[in-house]
């Protein structure tokens, strides 16, 4: 089998609980999304998607990573999908960095190989650990009562996994948390994220303001070093996210930062293949991990999706699915949670079947 042809495509995901709030005034009522469909000689095609949280949550944006994909698709023409290693060698020979537009094709590939096999992904990853797993949901930032209010109302939906984001004010940021943990239920588990927001120094203050609450602190400055500070003032689990990209930093975020956990997010580490690789070695060293994304639609939840159910239960603390969060649906709705738990789908490949008529002319065809 080989690749005969790229086509890049975009299209807007709106979030479905109106505007999305993160630290640092970062809002946003959408986001662009990018599905890649990879065509091959022998009639298959394979789908993979990437989104990011607009250009301020990691160093990436739709126009960057659709620019890369553009530099990239052309040297892989001719490749061998289902040789995943190769083809992530191929783009590593290209481009330096640019993990958005890698886990995209990384992602159609995977999908590719499961579909010339006839086999669900997760079975392509060392089979299904976990018929069903656990989701987490985000909290926007808001005022104390309607984050502990959005908490009750998703809560009364199945949802019992929820990341707070906080970041700002460390004062309010605790009258937040503690809102929330008032009216949460003792089966809930529940993070306050900064995503990077606080200073050093804000930081210190509010986890010492969030002590004797049952909650994690998840990647509370942006640089690793600070956040290995503030994990010496405060016994409050800590995980980390945004400042894990490579090997070497998940080393240093378990015996320098003294995280137990860790979040993977398929788009910053560069797809299925990086993000079961460092899942594998999260396992190893006993970590927990969160297996998701930046943004995203049924693309991404059904990639996200595989790699959870592979995952041994005891180390996957949760997983994500962005196609609850968001209103667009391009593969009807699939997969779908329930309850607030995920399955992978169990057709070949992703699983999904993308509809390609929702999703106008291409952005780009490399042939």
């Amino acid at each position: 089998m080989k690749i005969k042809s790229i086509e890049a495509y975009g299209y807007k995901l709106s979030y479905a609980h109106g505007e999305y709030v993160m630290s640092g005034g970062r809002a946003a009522t959408h986001q662009d999304s990018t599905l890649v469909r990879v065509l091959t000689d022998t009639g298959l095609e394979g789908w993979g998607e990437t989104a990011t949280l607009s250009g301020t949550y990691l160093p990436t944006f739709h126009g960057s990573t659709r620019a890369a994909l553009q530099e990239l698709a052309p040297h892989l023409i001719g490749q061998d999908p289902t040789n995943t290693t190769m083809i992530g060698r191929a783009m590593n020979g290209v481009l330096m960095g640019h993990n958005n537009a890698k886990s995209a094709i990384d992602i159609a590939c995977w999908d590719l190989f499961g579909k010339s096999v006839n086999l669900p992904i997760a079975a392509l990853l060392g089979g299904v650990q976990q018929d069903t797993f656990p989701l987490y949901e985000a909290v926007p930032l808001a005022s104390p009562e309607e984050m502990a209010r959005y908490v009750t109302t998703r809560g009364n939906a199945g949802i019992r996994r929820f990341q707070l984001k906080v970041g700002n004010d460390p004062y309010e940021d605790a009258a937040r948390c503690r809102s929330v943990m008032d009216s949460a239920s003792d089966d809930m588990v529940v993070i306050a994220d900064s995503n990077g927001g606080w200073n050093l120094q804000d930081a210190i203050i509010a986890v010492r303001l969030l002590e004797g609450l049952d909650l994690y602190v998840e990647q509370p400055c942006r640089e690793m070093a600070d956040c290995a500070i503030v994990r010496t003032m405060t016994p409050l689990p800590l995980i980390m996210d945004e400042s894990v990209v490579t090997s070497a930093d998940l080393y240093r975020a378990k015996y320098e930062a003294k995280a137990g956990s860790i979040n993977i997010k398929l788009g910053r580490v560069g797809g299925i293949s990086a993000a079961v690789a460092m899942r594998n070695q999260a396992q190893d060293l006993g970590m927990t991990f969160c297996i998701e994304d930046m943004w995203g639609g049924d693309v991404i939840s059904a990639a996200v999706a595989h790699v959870a159910a592979s995952s041994l239960p005891v180390s996957l603390m949760h997983a994500s699915f962005f196609n609850d969060w968001t209103n667009e649906h391009v593969a009807g709705y699939q997969p779908r949670s329930e309850a607030g738990l995920g399955s992978a789908p169990k057709g070949a490949g992703l699983g999904i079947e993308v509809d390609k008529s929702l999703l106008g002319s291409p952005l780009a065809v490399i042939s």
